[in-house]
């Protein structure tokens, strides 16, 4: 726990470091890791293999849990998204990076889920350019859940806001 804080410490002070232009580029990845108690490394694609046995995982959104969308032809080093707020059974909203631009980060954008069993295995999610959730559906793993006890993403704003 207290290395999970101190390497959370150092990734947020190495952030705040970077100039303005810098924090454009950031990758799916190193800005779940920023703003989020899940603490792992590869591509995003890796991230629900790699969370097997250090991290509970499911199906369930919650606030605080890392959503990992599998490899595509279109993604593919996959994606990886933190969940701020679950709204109903099938839409929350999410904060990350390197969706809807190079680099952009997003935060309290809407994800669906889309999959015909309700299992969040397929989702859509807000893009940018077209104001809407995207046309195409993209297959997500599952939910990553921090450690029991540790303090879940900050959700003190709920309106949208695109960076």
């Amino acid at each position: 726990m207290l290395r999970n804080v101190v390497a959370t410490l150092l990734a947020l002070s190495a952030f705040a470091a970077l100039p303005g232009a810098a924090h454009a580029r950031l990758q799916c990845v190193a800005y779940a890791r920023q703003v989020s108690d899940v603490q792992i490394s590869g591509n995003a694609r890796e991230w629900w293999s790699n969370a097997e046995g250090r991290y509970e995982r499911g199906h369930e959104p919650r606030p605080g849990a890392v959503l990992a969308f599998a490899g595509t032809r279109a993604m593919p080093y996959g994606h990886v998204a933190v969940v701020r707020k679950v709204v109903d059974d099938r839409h929350i909203l999410i904060d990350h990076a390197n969706w809807s631009g190079p680099g952009k980060v997003e935060r309290g954008v809407v994800a669906v889920d889309v999959s015909a069993a309700g299992d969040w295995s397929e989702v859509r999610v807000w893009y940018a350019p077209i104001k809407s959730v995207g046309l195409r559906a993209s297959p997500a793993q599952g939910f990553i859940y921090p450690d029991r006890g540790a303090e879940t993403v900050t959700a003190s704003a709920s309106t949208p806001t695109q960076g």
